[in-house]
């Protein structure tokens, strides 16, 4: 008569696990917008900071290589600065994310949609 219950338990425990990781999710959402990343170049001359969802905080330029003649150098260190920040922040959200999936029972392909 009752056959088809063990469905629904197993349909509460993945619901139950859901409404976990939403939770989860929502609070490293909050943390990766306080973590701060410093992405660098020209040997650190050039330094964007950045939250872990890569977005630009702040960026610090050593005065000495502020001479208007190597314009374009600057350029090219401030944007290899930036890149650099952004991917230390998504492999650094990344990170944080799988430790919160690692203890639950989902597919990676689920996992890999989350970030």
């Amino acid at each position: 008569m009752f056959k088809g219950l063990g469905q629904l338990g197993d349909m509460a425990k993945m619901m139950k696990q859901a409404q976990e990781m939403q939770s989860k999710m929502a609070d490293a959402q909050k943390m990766i917008e306080q973590i701060e990343i410093v992405g660098e170049s020209g040997g650190g001359l050039v330094q964007a900071k950045t939250n872990a969802k890569g977005i630009v905080k702040e960026l610090n330029i050593d005065p000495s290589i502020l001479n208007p003649s190597e314009k374009e150098v600057i350029e090219d260190l401030i944007v290899a600065a930036i890149k650099d920040a952004q991917g230390k922040a998504v492999e650094r959200t990344k990170s944080e994310m799988s430790k919160i999936t690692d203890g639950m029972d989902l597919p990676d392909a689920i996992k890999d949609k989350l970030f």
